[in-house]
């Protein structure tokens, strides 16, 4: 007969064993029900701009997709720190998500940051490409690239340019605009575009790179001037504005995105079911024409595509930021 002692260490063995297979039951379980509550989407920019136009647009498609309520929740500050801090140290379960923009990947050369950009995330899935639309309040005696570069030289300094953030890519496309045409301009960051655009409507800034999806409407309304865009090839949404490149910066080219991500250590199955209602969705021609009309290029990705995106995007913003000169404001 087995002594008592024995029989207590047995029992607690047996007990520990059961406890382990309880415990990775619903782990196990858990991207085969996910998901089985509403999902979070953190957009780290003020409501308004392009980013939150986007998430907006895709959390309501992503809803019937998923079979649950998908919330946007604007977490702005720092330059898309702040919201991205609170998706790095929220839990890895795939009900709390980030929406990225270019400026993440610019981030690493501009700050000292509180989360791993690499190791921090796991990448979901890219939605669109994101050309920006050089605009000027309608007052401001330019018509033309070749207008802005003669006005700028002849006042060194005086002009000023908004972006939706400090290392931002409207704020780098100026900088890079500056370094090409040989001009001179002052930076003034904003923490969005939305009020970023109201003060060039309101003509206490000249003129922003910005993302295309909050602009197009105030030029089309006479509030806004576009002047070019910032891709290598004109886009579809404004066919005839020119380009910066053919409007007399050769070379010059700057292609933001947006897409999704989620802490690390989210299970890659739940990453993989979130990627492919992601790509089915941009995929749709209702969603394709809803965003082309708002200046957005739907594109989608594997996660492991978007990452190396990313990365990629690192290394070229980091030249960008060394080559220019930029700094933060």
């Amino acid at each position: 007969m087995m002594p008592q002692r024995n029989w207590k260490r047995c029992l607690a063995a047996i007990a520990g064993l059961l406890g382990v297979v309880f415990l990775t039951v619903p782990a196990a379980a858990s991207a085969d029900t996910y998901p089985a509550k509403p999902v979070k989407i953190v957009v780290p920019y003020t409501p308004g701009g392009g980013a939150d136009i986007l998430a907006r647009t895709l959390a309501a498609a992503l809803a019937p997709k998923i079979g649950q309520q998908v919330i946007v929740e604007n977490r702005p500050g720092g330059n898309t720190i702040t919201g991205t801090e609170f998706v790095a140290s929220s839990p890895h379960d795939g009900y709390t998500l980030l929406f990225v923009a270019a400026s993440f990947s610019i981030n690493p050369s501009f700050y000292k940051l509180p989360y791993d950009t690499i190791n921090g995330f796991a990448p979901v899935a890219l939605v669109a490409l994101v050309p920006l639309l050089l605009v000027t309040n309608p007052a401001l005696p330019v018509n033309s690239v070749k207008d802005l570069i003669a006005l700028a030289k002849a006042k060194p300094g005086e002009l000023t340019f908004a972006s939706y953030g400090s290392g931002s890519p409207a704020h780098l496309a100026g900088e890079l605009f500056k370094s090409m045409a040989g001009v001179d301009m002052l930076h003034i960051p904003y923490k969005g575009s939305a009020p970023a655009l109201a003060d060039i409507v309101a003509g206490h800034v000249a003129l922003s790179f910005s993302s295309m999806s909050p602009a197009v409407p105030l030029v089309k309304s006479g509030r806004l001037k576009a002047i070019a865009v910032s891709t290598a090839r004109r886009v579809p949404a404004m066919k005839d504005i020119p380009t910066i490149a053919e409007a007399g910066v050769t070379g010059y080219e700057v292609l933001a995105w947006n897409g999704i991500a989620a802490p690390a250590g989210t299970p890659r199955d739940i990453v993989a079911k979130l990627n492919k209602a992601i790509v089915e969705i941009v995929a749709t021609t209702e969603f394709r024409d809803r965003i082309s009309a708002q200046g957005f290029e739907p594109e989608s990705s594997t996660p492991d595509e978007f990452g190396e995106l990313i990365q990629r995007d690192i290394i070229k913003w980091a030249r960008v930021i060394k080559e220019s000169g930029a700094k933060p404001d």
